[in-house]
């Protein structure tokens, strides 16, 4: 996630007889891509992770044997680069619109069908590039374990929603950078009490990082409505998000994260 102004993409919501203040569901009838500044997405979520903070002023955390190994296999997935040359890489792509898009057959994997899911351009490779094949994979997880969900935060479906609403595929590259950022993830050891209690998640459920994305995901979709935002607000909305992340994670009677209230969010 760079601070080059590159573009992104905005979807926007179009229905018949839309307005802010409705309190029914807004189920748009058509949408347009639309290229702007990145400032929102690039720009604002470098200002999220890189925020100076108390909680991250802590010295480094001692691990067991076990979270010391969850974390290395982790940061290893992390340190995979996407390399759209690699067919693994291809199938995982291919399965993603697979699974958002069951009865619709993709043309290849550059094409502007992409665009539907929320990709900047023609090519989700070049998305890719702000937190490696990790994204793809926490996608994958949240579509094939959250279905619904995914479809709701996809098709935009729940809640009255802005005028201009955040690319669903470029957010959750977004997350996923976010999530490192937060739990010190690249760190040989946390720095901050929210890794290391992580951690002890990761020993117990080797998923658990891909759970706390879809956790993640929903909730900035929750917080997004209730917020009223539109797309200038992204950066607002993942603070936000990021702070109650962090809350809920730190509470005392949390033993795993189906524990975490925001966890109910999610529906399959």
């Amino acid at each position: 996630m760079d601070d080059r102004g590159e573009s992104f993409v905005a979807v926007r919501r179009i229905s018949q007889g839309f307005e802010r203040g409705n309190s029914t569901t807004c189920h748009s009838t058509s949408s347009e891509v639309v290229a702007g500044s990145a400032a929102w997405l690039g720009r604002g979520l470098s200002c999220v992770c890189a925020q100076t903070r108390d909680i991250d002023a802590r010295p480094s955390f001692d691990l067991t044997p076990v979270q010391e190994e969850c974390l290395l296999r982790l940061q290893n997935r992390i340190d995979v680069a996407y390399d759209s040359s690699i067919p693994e890489h291809q199938e995982a792509l291919r399965a993603l619109w697979k699974a958002a898009f069951p009865e619709e057959e993709l043309h290849g994997l550059v094409s502007e069908q992409w665009k539907e899911m929320g990709w900047q351009g023609k090519d989700p490779s070049t998305d890719f590039r702000g937190a490696g094949f990790i994204s793809l994979e926490n996608l994958l997880y949240f579509v094939r374990n959250f279905p619904k969900s995914f479809q709701d935060l996809l098709q935009k479906q729940e809640g009255d929603r802005a005028l201009w609403e955040y690319p669903f595929a470029v957010a959750g590259v977004n997350i996923t950078f976010m999530l490192i950022q937060m739990l010190d993830l690249e760190a040989i050891k946390p720095r901050n009490l929210v890794g290391a209690t992580f951690l002890k998640f990761l020993a117990e459920n080797e998923s658990a990082f891909d759970l706390l994305y879809c956790i993640t995901f929903k909730l900035m979709d929750n917080q997004w409505l209730a917020m009223h935002a539109s797309y200038m607000d992204f950066n607002t909305v993942m603070k936000s998000t990021r702070r109650q992340i962090e809350r809920e994670l730190l509470q005392e009677d949390i033993t795993r994260l189906e524990d975490l209230p925001s966890y109910r969010l999610l529906s399959r």
